[in-house]
Order: C-alpha cells, then structure tokens, then sequence
C-alpha cells in the first residue's frame, strides 16, 4: 500500500525515467542512442556503450537510462505580462538533447522537469521585456534569447537546448478587438495613401501627355512652315527661271527675221484675249477711245518696243566706253616743270 501511494506521487516525467530501468542480467544488450548508467554498491561504476556489456550481478546495478536523441518536451501554457501591462497565455515547444549522461544523471533530479521550469521562467521574463507589438514582430529574436538563457543554466546538467519554439499567444479579448481595430485603420490608411498616389500619378501622366502632344503638335506646325516656305521659294525660283527662259527665247526670236512681224502677231492675240475677258471677273470696265482700231494699238505697242530696242544698245554703248582705259597722256604738274 506504502508503494503504491508513492507511485500516486511520483511525476509523469519520473516514471518513464523509472520504468526503463532494465534488470541486471548479467549480460546486456544496450541499444544505439543510450546510455546506461551503472551503480557498483551504490557508487556510480561506469556507462555502457552500445553493443554488448557484462555486469557483475548483486554489486552492479543500472540506475539511470539516458536517452542521447533529440528530445522534445511540451512547455505548459502559462500567464505572462508584456512591457505594457497586457496580460498574455503563451506556450512552447522545447528541443533538447543530452550530451552528458553523468551530469544528467547527477546533476539534476529530474532533467525534464528542470528544463521545463526554466523555459517557463525564461520566457515570462524575456516577455516582460518587450510590448506586445514586438513580440508578434519579434518571435524568432524572442525564441534564440530563451534558448541562450536556458543553454546558460542547463550547462551543469549536461543538456543542451536546441531551439525553442511558440506554439500559440492568446491575448484578452478587447485587446484582440482594439487590435483588429487598429489594422483596419492600418489597412483604410494604406488604401487612402494608394488612391492618392494613384491619383497623382494619374495627373502627371495627363500632364506629360498634354505636353507632350502640345510639342508635337507644335513640331508638326514648325515642320508645316518650313516646308510651305521651302515650296514657295522653290516655286518662286522655278517661276524665275521659266520666266528668265521665256525672255531669252523670246529675244532670239526678235532678233532672227520677220522677228517684228511675230511680235506684233503675239500682241494682236493677247490684245483681242484680254478683251474677251474685260466683263468676267468684273462689273466695272475701262476700255479706251478706239476698242475697235486692233491695228492701232499693234502699231502703238510695236512703237513702244522699237523705243527701247534703240535706247538699249545707246546704254550699252555708253557702259563699254566708261569701262575702256583712257589713252589721253597724264597731265604734268606746274611745280614738276
């Protein structure tokens, strides 16, 4: 009865640890990944390796079973208070191994149980040093200090703490309200700051566009008058030179015979062709005295032209003798004789 009101008392944690105590049968197989600790007249003897091992019975006896895998152990789910005075539950998941069988064996009562009370304590504290926004922001930096923490007191009992991880974070309940009231305020703001920007953007590429069809449209309009100007001077030239053409057949063809009789047959025919055109293009007409004398105005006109045939070469005559050098001797100075 004695015994089993003391199993009632013993821990989860020690009871694995004391129902793999193997019986001492002289000879032993101990598994990979184990180390059992042996006990000669209740002083600790030695560890048996892997593989094969022989034990004294009556004096040896195995009193510890340390398992050399990676171990994980549940962390409780506990109350903690943040930087700001908000009450948190968090629980973990805790890795760990043991790299010293002695010290585990005696060095601490219970390894699990030690390590799971310091990871709690651990965590708490590390907790009260941030707010609580940095500790949903600040997980992995939060997670690799209670590590070092843990790794720092567990030294002695030959455990070493691989990683620590947070399995949940359940906050009060208005607090998660003014929390989800702040990321939608987060949210709306980042939509407002988006739409201007949008909106922005919008108005600068309108702008660019504006500007850019303006320069065009005055590029287009500069190219337009170059070219007009270019065609008018082009068509100005072509008619000077149609025109300087028709001038000088025109003078080859007076000076040759009967030059006279063609010139005065050119100015009947453009002389009746104006005056079929007199009452076209306007109502007001000015005609002269003798519309119906045709060889008159032939004669007048011949007249003017035979004028200024003649005062031609006098012109020419005069530019040939002021061009010519004067062959009169200089004239000798007064003083010089």
């Amino acid at each position: 009865m004695a015994l089993l009101t003391l199993l009632l008392w013993v821990t989860p944690a020690q009871q694995r640890w004391a129902s793999r105590l193997p019986m001492n049968t002289v000879v032993l197989f101990v598994p990979q990944q184990e180390a059992w600790v042996v006990e000669r007249m209740g002083r600790f003897h030695r560890i048996l390796e892997p593989g094969l091992n022989v034990l004294i019975p009556m004096l040896d006896q195995i009193r510890y079973v340390q398992s050399l895998k990676e171990i994980v152990i549940d962390v409780p789910e506990q109350s903690a208070v943040s930087l700001d005075n908000v009450t948190l539950q968090i629980d973990g998941v805790l890795f760990l191994r043991i790299l010293d069988p002695f010290k585990a064996s005696y060095g601490v009562e219970d390894p699990e149980y030690a390590v799971t009370q310091l990871a709690q304590t651990t965590m708490r504290s590390e907790l009260g040093k941030l707010t609580l926004d940095k500790v949903f922001r600040e997980r992995e930096s939060l997670n690799s200090n209670i590590v070092h923490s843990i790794n720092q007191a567990s030294d002695e009992w030959g455990i070493r703490c691989l990683r620590y991880e947070i399995k949940d974070i359940q906050v009060p309940p208005r607090v998660k309200e003014s929390m989800q009231m702040q990321v939608e305020a987060e949210r709306r703001k980042r939509a407002t700051v988006l739409e201007s920007e949008g909106t922005r953007e919008a108005g600068i590429n309108i702008a660019e566009g504006h500007k850019q069809a303006q320069i065009l449209a005055s590029e287009g309009e500069k190219a337009e008058l170059i070219n007009k100007a270019a065609g008018e001077a082009q068509a100005v030239l072509a008619k000077a030179e149609a025109k300087s053409k028709a001038i000088r057949l025109l003078s080859d063809a007076l000076a040759e015979q009967n030059g006279n009789a063609a010139a005065s047959l050119s100015v009947a025919e453009q002389y009746v062709s104006a005056f079929s055109n007199l009452a076209k293009e306007s109502n007001t007409v000015l005609l002269p005295s003798n519309t119906g004398d045709i060889s008159g105005m032939v004669t007048q006109a011949m007249t003017i032209y035979s004028t200024l045939a003649k005062q031609r070469p006098k012109v020419e005559r005069m530019k040939t003798k002021t061009d010519e050098p004067s062959e009169e001797p200089p004239v000798q100075s007064t003083a010089a004789q």
